[in-house]
């Protein structure tokens, strides 16, 4: 397992559509892996493969109530319900944060590790972190859908 660096703010790989996953093997568990670990070490809830290089479907999250990181294969998201204003950062825009309308819940359709094609229904926090992972396999970013005036940044920690 390793660290991978962030694709950052300006890299154009940011703005490309990632392409399906038709096999989980080793290769894809091992990005996995990584993912999560670069997840953890960012301290971010969410990590598209993308913004760590590969264009590939595969989304980590991470919302540290206690269970395991969700790893999200090929996920779609089949419906949507509601509106929630909500405040947004992103691993690939350090120090970045800014208000954004995400849906109040989702249901996802995604495979798991093991290759199980899976179903969740998310609200709040899981919701907005599973719109916006997807949107990263979309090529689309959290900046290009803020609520004009609430961008602000913060001052890195020393």
């Amino acid at each position: 397992m390793a660290i991978r660096n962030l694709r950052l703010e300006g890299d154009e790989i940011l703005t490309k559509k990632s392409r399906e996953v038709e096999v989980i093997d080793e290769k894809i568990q091992t990005l996995i892996d990584d993912m999560i670990d670069t997840l953890h070490k960012y301290n971010g809830v969410g990590l598209a493969a993308v913004q760590v290089g590969v264009l590939k479907r595969v989304v980590v999250i991470d919302l540290y109530d206690g269970n395991d990181p969700i790893v999200l294969i090929n996920p779609v998201i089949i419906k949507t319900k509601g509106e929630q204003e909500v405040e947004e950062g992103c691993l690939s825009f350090p120090n970045q944060f800014a208000k954004i309308i995400r849906p109040a819940e989702v249901i996802a359709e995604y495979t798991d590790r093991e290759g199980k094609r899976m179903r969740v229904t998310a609200k709040e926090l899981l919701a907005q972190t599973i719109s916006h992972e997807t949107d990263h396999l979309e090529g689309e970013l959290f900046m290009d859908k803020i609520i004009p005036g609430t961008l602000e940044y913060l001052e890195p920690e020393k």
